[in-house]
């Protein structure tokens, strides 16, 4: 099986590049492929011939979006119908990944995958944008949608860092660190979502898929968390989303449910937290006796 990964130097594709044979793995980046470009990417996708397209490319800086509408419905959503247009000439199967933020935040536990979406940002209109042209194009698909990421290669469009990686740099430089705790969020280790995405391409099982780490936490929680287990000795104050201005709201709860894993008997993500210490013992920053 021939697996074609767009993105392949960000942190979800390289962790890609761990669970899909070498042999069957075409890694691309954005400078071999242009997503926005429809002649390029029918061209690229014609030329390698892949069996499964995993596309983790995307606009997701969200509060610049709000001000750059055209680029993220350019990446996100258009870039998105190019690709269906290419998979459904060459026959490919589409992995797409999406986002937490098709839903505004307000339902109050875990979104099922069959729950309507209303975001409630430009980012998560345009990744809207992108599932509707999988679903009304493509009958090989898989949609999957997941929620603060972190990984060892670190966010392309962040400057190479994370939630965790920016949590302790932070410790480094500030006495007192506050963090939101009225969000509510399923934050996932790439090695994790990479893992089940090789599983569900093995699948016939297409369609819409949550998958995180399981569980919940506060970002102030898992800020928390970080430094227990790293043994960072910081002063750390909860603080709300309000006193944190941005142009861009984020979901108050955004964790979603995975119905649809349950559903054909792979929903075997482990917890959040055990996801994270195994991300701080690749770092090589896990304590070996974290306080409790």
């Amino acid at each position: 099986m021939k697996v074609l990964v767009i993105g392949a130097d960000g942190q979800l594709g390289t962790d890609l590049q761990k669970h899909i044979k070498k042999d069957d793995l075409i890694p691309l980046t954005i400078s071999d492929v242009d997503v926005t470009n429809k002649d390029n990417v029918i061209s690229v996708i014609k030329k390698h011939e892949p069996d499964v397209v995993i596309n983790t490319s995307a606009y997701h800086r969200v509060d610049d979006c709000e001000d750059n509408d055209q680029i993220a419905f350019a990446v996100n959503a258009i870039g998105v119908k190019n690709l269906c247009l290419a998979c459904k000439e060459n026959d490919s199967i589409l992995v797409h990944i999406s986002t937490d933020y098709v839903f505004v935040g307000g339902k109050g536990k875990p979104y099922l995958e069959t729950d309507c979406p209303a975001p409630g940002t430009v980012y998560g209109i345009s990744k809207l944008a992108g599932e509707y042209y999988v679903k009304y194009m493509l009958e090989k698909y898989f949609i999957v949608r997941t929620c603060g990421l972190y990984g060892v290669a670190g966010c392309m469009g962040k400057g190479g860092t994370n939630f965790v990686e920016n949590m302790l740099k932070r410790a480094k430089e500030n006495k007192v660190i506050r963090v939101v705790k009225d969000e509510i969020v399923g934050p996932t280790y790439t090695f994790d979502l990479a893992k089940k995405i090789s599983q569900l391409i093995q699948t016939q099982y297409y369609g819409l898929y949550h998958v995180t780490n399981a569980g919940q936490c506060s970002w102030y929680d898992f800020a928390k968390k970080i430094f227990e287990l790293t043994g960072t000795n910081v002063q750390l104050e909860a603080a709300t989303s309000a006193e944190f201005k941005s142009k861009a709201k984020r979901p108050a709860y955004s964790v979603l449910a995975h119905q649809k894993l349950k559903d054909i008997g792979m929903d075997d993500m482990r917890t959040w937290d055990k996801a994270l210490a195994a991300y701080l013992n690749e770092k090589k920053r896990l304590t070996p006796n974290p306080s409790p």
